[in-house]
């Protein structure tokens, strides 16, 4: 019997919007260097389709990935979504495969915005994201962007991607920041501070590169072993860690593999021992 995302509960995106916590990120449908189509577009459509049949119902875009490819795969294997919330991000520009470029000036905000809801084919984006903060454009000019789309009726809820808990609390002079996506993992762990603040204010926190865990999954470490001991994978692993870490936490692991997506998703029941979250702890 297959497992289904339900065993990771749920959360509150903005106290309204409840989603299963075990989400699902939509970068790596796309191409290699997350530049043009998938490789294989029927596989890409059979991993989106078999989310919420896996209880999956909060998936994590941007219009970036592709660019504005993933968000087109999603509308045409999910269109009208029923039930599944969509998140995207804006304000990262693409030149060529893994190369990412921050733009915040309000105008291509305000585009970003207006092109993701076409392709999206929604009136209002569930939660809309600035996918960084651009050094070259006053942070309050684009967050203030973000609040005039909320205030709009565009965008139901707004979060921040890779901040510092000043920016997070700069941003929430403007409008209620709804979720947070900084890097987290079993190896980095350097927004343990902004965890901690999200935690308090009940923001969700978004970790991307979820599944990382270096060294500590080769054969012989704390990972491995304990991943031996519930006869699960090293990912499951890491995932079930970030789960029992904190119930804001939204892990959003990502696959263009049907197969792989499936094993994800059984980290749903996978319940760590206190001493072996102890043990993934200290490791760190």
């Amino acid at each position: 019997m297959t497992t289904t995302a339900t065993g990771s509960g749920t959360f509150k995106i903005g106290g309204d919007l409840e989603v299963t916590r075990l989400g699902f990120g939509a970068m790596r449908i796309t191409g290699e260097g997350i530049w043009g189509p998938p490789s294989d577009h029927d596989t890409a459509l059979a991993v989106l389709k078999r989310l919420p049949e896996l209880g999956v119902d909060f998936i994590d875009t941007a219009d970036s990935y592709g660019p504005f490819i993933s968000e087109d795969l999603i509308a045409e294997a999910l269109h009208p979504y029923d039930g599944i919330v969509v998140a995207t991000k804006a304000g990262l520009t693409r030149t060529g495969p893994q190369e990412w470029h921050s733009v915040g000036r309000p105008e291509y905000l305000r585009s970003c915005l207006e092109l993701s809801l076409r392709r999206l084919g929604v009136d209002t984006i569930d939660l809309w994201q600035l996918h960084r903060i651009d050094g070259q454009v006053e942070r309050d000019e684009q967050f203030a962007v973000l609040a005039a789309a909320q205030k709009a009726g565009k965008v139901r809820h707004l979060g921040l991607s890779e901040v510092s808990v000043d920016e997070i609390k700069a941003a929430q002079e403007h409008f209620d920041v709804a979720t947070v996506q900084n890097m987290f993992n079993l190896k980095d762990r350097g927004s343990e501070d902004v965890l901690d603040y999200c935690e308090e204010q009940g923001i969700g926190f978004i970790p991307w590169f979820p599944l990382q865990a270096g060294k500590l999954a080769e054969p012989g470490g704390p990972v491995a072993e304990i991943a031996k001991a519930h006869d699960a994978t090293t990912s499951q692993v890491a995932l079930a860690w970030l789960l029992q870490r904190s119930p804001v936490m939204l892990p959003i692991p990502g696959t263009g593999s049907v197969e792989h997506l499936e094993e994800n998703v059984a980290a749903a029941d996978l319940r760590l021992t206190d001493d072996e979250i102890a043990e993934l702890d200290a490791a760190a």
